[in-house]
């Protein structure tokens, strides 16, 4: 194994148990980070050990002890210096016990995405130390500057640091509530990645692979959720469109016009098995029911074959759950596919006379899509226009800038 996978796979393992060990966020990651370097250095020449985890937990845990060392107020770290010491005596193979490991990436996790931080915090946290990625790749990925980016990251360890947040699993008793927290921030990195908020790309795939990633951690650490199996699903079987979403020239694709046949039906198999799994449970949460939606346009091997009446039910379901207005807008839309163009006209008439999505440019571009398909070239174009006023991807924008350009010539 090179050594950037190898830093990809041990990144998260090795950085939670040296955090548990020397309790300190930063001198562990400086730790870690030298521990790698010594391991390009070493295993270059020497190959690599048969147990590589606890040869980087070892190493960095001596890199920690020679820091605090050369600290200068290496006497007020005394007491922590002793406790390490002791720990490299006595302390049995980090490697030794999957459960210990699996605990200290749980602790990680729920740590970073502790009540306490920002949403941000527990985003930029995430991904810096469960998934290794740099500060410049969190910043590029993010669109924001590195240096706002490295802040954030401070300002978080500061926080934990200051406030004394716990790095521990949260009781059986708000086990489930703090485990929504962490569901949402993985969900989030995945939906950044698969639909860019802004900038000049549909998608960033490195933040699909990764919220996969922890997904998949998260099922490994809390077998026992079905929601964890959910979510992975829900990224899965939406992962799985990746390469027909656009064509060669970065330009999207929609859904119902995709060559199925580019889909990863791999992924759609593992999805589906995970779905059924979810839902033999009896789980109709927030993430097992969007991922049975999304399991119904997988199966569908051609466009028309799309069972919308059951995507419209499920979606009925969906905002009994979480009846957010985005819900709304695409059960409006599914509604719409299922009963008619006019029945989701209707439905949307109501979601923007409440004005929950005034900004949201998905509200107008489904109202023009609807109104495209029943022929009403100028009102489609009017709400495409509108539409255009609110997009910030420049994908998208140019996929609506020429249906505008199709309403047009079809009015004329």
């Amino acid at each position: 194994m090179d050594i950037e996978s190898l830093y990809r796979k041990e990144w998260g393992r090795v950085l939670a148990t040296l955090i548990r060990l020397l309790g300190d966020f930063d001198l562990a990651e400086e730790a870690a980070q030298e521990a790698f370097v010594a391991a390009l250095e070493r295993w270059s020449t020497a190959g690599v050990p048969t147990n590589s985890r606890a040869w980087l937990v070892s190493t960095a845990r001596h890199k920690a002890i020679d820091r605090l060392r050369r600290h200068k107020r290496f006497r007020e770290k005394r007491e922590e210096l002793e406790r390490l010491v002791t720990l490299e005596q006595h302390m049995a193979d980090p490697d030794s016990s999957d459960g210990a490991i699996g605990d200290d990436r749980l602790r990680l996790i729920f740590t970073c995405c502790h009540p306490a931080l920002a949403i941000e915090a527990h985003v930029a946290l995430t991904l810096r130390t469960l998934c290794g990625l740099s500060t410049e790749e969190i910043a590029r990925a993010f669109l924001v500057p590195v240096p706002t980016m490295a802040q954030r990251l401070v300002r978080a360890k500061q926080k934990i640091r200051g406030a004394k947040i716990p790095y521990q699993i949260p009781s059986d008793e708000v086990l489930p509530e703090r485990l929504d927290g962490v569901l949402r921030v993985v969900y989030l990195v995945f939906n950044e990645g698969y639909a860019a908020t802004s900038g000049e790309v549909l998608g960033r795939q490195e933040l699909c692979t990764e919220a996969i990633r922890l997904g998949r951690l998260l099922c490994e650490l809390l077998p026992d959720y079905p929601e964890t199996r959910a979510l992975l699903a829900l990224m899965l079987l939406h992962d799985s469109r990746r390469d027909a979403r656009s064509d060669p020239q970065g330009e999207i694709i929609l859904l119902e016009e995709q060559e199925r046949a580019r889909w990863n039906h791999a992924e759609i198999q593992e999805g589906c098995a995970l779905v059924e799994e979810v839902l033999h449970t009896g789980e109709r949460g927030f993430y097992a029911l969007q991922a049975a939606i999304a399991a119904a346009h997988a199966r569908a091997e051609h466009a028309e074959d799309t069972d919308w009446s059951q995507i419209a039910q499920l979606y009925n379901l969906l905002f009994h759950v979480h009846s957010s207005p985005v819900v709304e807008l695409n059960r409006a839309v599914a509604i719409a596919m299922a009963d008619g163009p006019e029945s989701g006209l209707r439905l949307l008439a109501e979601i923007e006379s409440r004005g929950n999505l005034q900004n949201y440019h998905l509200l107008p571009a489904a109202q023009a899509d609807l109104l495209r398909r029943l022929g009403r070239w100028l009102e489609a174009a009017e709400a495409y226009r509108r539409a255009l006023v609110l997009v910030t991807n420049d994908t998208e924008r140019r996929f609506l800038e020429r249906r505008l350009t199709e309403m047009r010539t079809r009015a004329h």
